[in-house]
């Protein structure tokens, strides 16, 4: 008999429980009951009332009054206003990633109306760099990555198309509920397009091991990345932790894992051998019309082969003989001079054939013509991207794995979600869609987008709070379950799901708009010596948090302050720089990494080439995500070596080095003016007058224009590894 555990404390004896479990039979499949229901995350949203606070001129946003109503309760105050100056590079680097331009900076201060902030919120929202900010976010949560990881390490051919189609999608602000349909059967929809086929692409994005001990094995290991990220992503409750048996502490059995396995098994992954392919980003009936095409256009090549055969031996031809010769030769075999005389006589030789060929086959040719003619017409052009299939015939059966092994099957499970989040259960009997494909995939993504699901809408409020404060409401924000931590405001929480999914519409950048418009968002990051000691981790939210940027925004930051940023939008992954050290123990490191070209890989570090076997180590040392798995809160690590990096790092260095001949260029010689200048490219404010003095007596020092230039070189460099720099204002 299957027992079902709590509490942490029961830990080992849970432990000890799945062990007994392993040599017997399958988990049971218990009763969830009404009480199983009421964890704080699994209860319907319902929008709680505002609560009303003693200070109500303090409300800017219906948010501010659940912050401010927690902290009078414990007669505490929030913060004062952050400056203008501070509040604008917070803004700039939240929603963009990148610091405003001095013009911005001067627009922005200058602009006394009551809705300059309003506006600054608009126009960054507008600007494509706020796609390549937020997109950023979403592709730690889906483990993209350009390469499949284990020893070889194979490419994910076309798989940047995924990259741009996150981008893209928060750019056009796509409603979140269409945005997590189109990923997860995007090419099931009625409307199905390349662009939802390419959205397809995140099943297929996790590591792939292309010569697996056991195939069936590595086949159940492929659907279970999808599993525990689609769970862990969308709906924050760690379902793979029911593979085996039932989970230890929710509510969520070893037969829920089927059920959702059985929605995702149909997929097929498209592959010649071992071999990774990509495919046209089409419906099944576009991609079938262009495999037509493809047919019919591989007939004609052989009946042209044919016939020039028959062309050479009819005696038709007024070229010499040893020309027809080395034409009737395959190519394989062809000499040297039989190679020039095709070159030569290439041109008399196809109009001679080309008018024979017409002639003597035209019974054969005429409809295969215009068959050709005809599918090209209604065959689309389609782009290469990298998602997965369904085959046509029905879809396989799924059975409960003990222990999860495939090689142990148990009985079989038809397709259904988690029982603990639906009330009647809803029926995923779907049937086959118009695309050829089993329809599963669609329903279960429109149960998990729909209102009425308890934790999708949680789940994404909680995520977008938690890029903007540095932690969520929710600090488990992949984990909503038994163990996770309970929201610090569990009534704001809800307040904003429900918001979001009915007033909003699913729209992420409305819901940015509320965040941002709030005295919450605008607050000063001052300390206070009581709330800090009572609330060292800002638990009541009574300041705006500290916040170390991440790799991209600290990097972008500098490409931008040195002018070296290049702001092409989407294409291919770029390689950034990794050192001739790191790749001399490969047999040809021009292979495994190619050579490092600065203008090109001067762009937005989401376009960086993204290989799991080898981590480009500016990256990895500032803390770049583990793309393995979902990642829902980068490590926030400090360490010597990122001092290292960011003081005497090569690219540091160039940056530098650019910063300061910018300097020279846009400020001239004189140094005041060079060093206000630098402060307000990368903190956005002017030096204050001490910091102005001690900086000008350091690059007066040297007197020679040599020295003076490399003066100039390493008070950029200081600058650029300020802690104000690396951290939002």
């Amino acid at each position: 008999m299957a027992v079902r555990f709590r509490g942490a404390l029961l830990l080992t004896v849970g432990f000890l429980a799945s062990s007994i479990l392993a040599f017997g039979d399958e988990p049971q499949e218990y009763e969830i009951t009404d009480a199983d229901r009421e964890h704080w995350s699994f209860r319907p949203i319902a929008r709680p009332t505002a609560p009303a606070v003693k200070n109500r001129d303090w409300v800017r946003a219906p948010i501010d009054a659940f912050i401010l109503a927690n902290l009078e309760a414990v007669d505490w105050q929030p913060n004062s206003p952050a400056a203008k100056r501070d509040l604008l590079r917070r803004t700039f680097l939240d929603l963009t990633g990148l610091p405003p331009t001095i013009d911005e900076q001067d627009r922005f201060l200058a602009d006394d109306s009551p809705v300059a902030f309003e506006r600054l919120i608009d126009d960054l929202l507008a600007r494509p760099s706020y796609g390549e900010r937020w997109g950023r976010h979403w592709l730690d949560l889906v483990r993209y990555a350009e390469t499949n990881g284990y020893e070889r390490d194979g490419a994910k051919p076309s798989v940047w198309r995924f990259r741009d189609y996150v981008i893209d999608a928060f750019n056009a602000d796509k409603p979140y509920d269409r945005f997590i349909v189109e990923q997860f059967a995007g090419d099931e929809l009625p409307d199905a397009s390349t662009e939802t086929v390419i959205a397809t692409g995140f099943h297929r994005l996790g590591p792939f091991d292309d010569e697996p001990a056991d195939f069936e094995q590595d086949r159940y290991d492929q659907l279970d990345d999808i599993i525990r990220t689609t769970s862990q992503a969308f709906l924050g409750i760690t379902l793979g932790c029911a593979r085996c048996h039932n989970h230890k502490f929710d509510p969520l059995t070893n037969h829920d894992y089927y059920r959702v396995a059985a929605v995702l098994n149909p997929l097929k992954r498209p592959l010649n051998g071992r071999t990774e392919l990509d495919l046209p980003a089409g419906t099944l009936a576009q991609r079938t019309l262009l495999e037509k095409l493809r047919a019919s256009r591989q007939r004609l090549d052989s009946l042209k082969a044919t016939a020039r055969s028959e062309f050479v031996k009819s005696n038709r031809s007024q070229l010499p003989a040893e020309v027809l010769t080395a034409f009737a030769t395959e190519p394989s075999k062809q000499t040297d001079l039989q190679r020039e005389l095709i070159k030569r006589h290439q041109t008399d030789f196809d109009a001679e054939f080309g008018a024979w060929f017409l002639e003597a086959h035209r019974a054969e040719l005429a409809p295969l013509s215009d068959e050709i003619d005809q599918l090209r017409k209604l065959a689309p052009s389609l782009p290469s991207a990298y998602f997965m299939t369904e085959g046509s015939e029905s879809p396989p059966q799924t059975f409960l794995l003990l222990r999860g092994q495939a090689a142990a099957r148990g009985p079989e499970v038809q397709p259904g979600v988690p029982r603990v989040l639906a009330k009647p259960l809803p029926v995923l009997a779907a049937g086959p869609t118009t695309h050829g494909t089993s329809g599963r995939r669609l329903e279960f993504a429109r149960w998990m987008a729909s209102a009425g699901n308890p934790l999708t809408a949680r789940v994404i409020v909680n995520r977008v709070w938690q890029y903007h404060f540095g932690e969520g409401l929710v600090r488990t924000p992949s984990d909503f379950g038994i163990i996770g931590e309970a929201p610090t405001h569990p009534e704001l929480l809800d307040w904003l799901a429900h918001w979001f999914a009915h007033d909003a519409n699913w729209s992420i950048k409305k819901l940015h708009r509320l965040i941002l418009s709030s005295n919450i968002y605008q607050m000063s990051k001052a300390d206070h010596p009581t709330y800090g000691e009572q609330d060292p981790r800002n638990a009541k939210f009574w300041r705006f948090p500290f916040r170390r940027l991440e790799v991209e925004a600290i990097r972008d930051s500098m490409l931008s302050a040195s002018g070296q940023l290049r702001r092409s939008l989407g294409g291919p992954g770029v390689y950034l720089e990794i050192p001739p050290e790191v790749l001399a123990g490969n047999s040809d490191p021009n292979i495994v990494w190619p050579k490092f070209d600065e203008a090109a890989s001067s762009r937005r570090t989401v376009y960086a080439f993204v290989k799991r076997a080898l981590v480009v180590p500016f990256l990895e040392v500032l803390d770049v995500c583990d793309t393995t798995r979902s990642t829902e809160l980068r490590n926030r690590t400090t360490i010597s070596t990122q001092a290292l990096t960011l003081f005497n790092g090569d690219f540091a260095n160039r940056q530098a080095r650019h910063l300061a001949e910018r300097l020279r260029r846009e400020a001239g010689d004189d140094a005041d003016r060079q060093i206000t200048l630098a402060f307000r490219l990368t903190l956005c404010r002017p030096p204050t007058p001490s910091e102005l003095a001690a900086m000008r007596r350091f690059v007066d020092d040297a007197t020679d224009p040599e020295n003076r230039r490399m003066s100039l070189e390493q008070l950029c460099r200081v600058i650029l590894n300020l802690n104000e720099f690396v951290y939002s204002n």
